[in-house]
This record gives structure tokens, C-alpha cells and sequence, in this order.
């Protein structure tokens, strides 16, 4: 299956990089590349990885590699990547800002 980055993701990846060269520049590159690589494997198994307890109704599931976490949704033909983010953030406030200002 085909997997899509959106402009979100695609941001996040910068930015990991960018963290990731400040603290261990050595590791950044092959850090990012790691997680585009798991990224793109969803496509092979895409309803391989649990969905996220408060978004399943949108379909969000996600995909753990080391302390980020991978978060997409499978649709019709392809697995779109939400975001890659930290394990330790606020996830819930970034994937659906207009849910939680209710």
C-alpha cells in the first residue's frame, strides 16, 4: 500500500532532525532516515499496529519506534502519516488541536 507524509509529518521529521543534530549530530541522519523506513513499512502491514484508544473512531493508529511513535490512519488506498512525534509529548493536544478545545 502506499504511504503519503502529510506537511505535518514531514515537518516533524525536520524538526527531530534539527533536535537531534544539536544533541548527537553524529545520529541525526540515519536517526530520520530510520524512522521514514518504519514509516514506509506500515504500507506493508497497515492494520498491523493498535489504534489510538481516543481516535479510533478517526482511524488513528500507531506505529512505536524506539521513543517516538509513528501515528497514521490507513485510507482507501493508501496509509497516510499523521505525525512522528516523541513518546514523551502531549500527543493528544498536536494530533487533533480543534478536539480538545472544547
Amino acid at each position: 500500500m502506499k504511504v503519503d507524509f502529510t506537511p505535518a509529518a514531514r515537518l516533524d521529521l525536520i524538526e527531530i532532525g534539527d533536535y537531534l543534530r544539536q544533541e548527537a549530530p553524529w545520529r541525526a541522519s540515519s536517526f530520520v532516515k530510520e524512522l521514514v523506513a518504519k514509516a514506509r513499512n506500515i504500507g506493508r502491514t497497515p492494520y498491523g499496529f493498535q489504534l489510538v484508544e481516543r481516535y479510533a473512531h478517526r482511524g488513528v493508529r500507531r506505529r512505536p519506534h524506539r521513543s517516538y511513535v509513528i501515528f497514521y490512519r490507513v485510507e482507501d488506498r493508501q496509509v497516510s502519516i499523521i505525525h512522528i512525534l516523541h513518546g514523551a509529548r502531549d500527543y493528544e493536544a498536536i494530533l487533533f488541536p480543534e478536539m480538545d478545545s472544547n
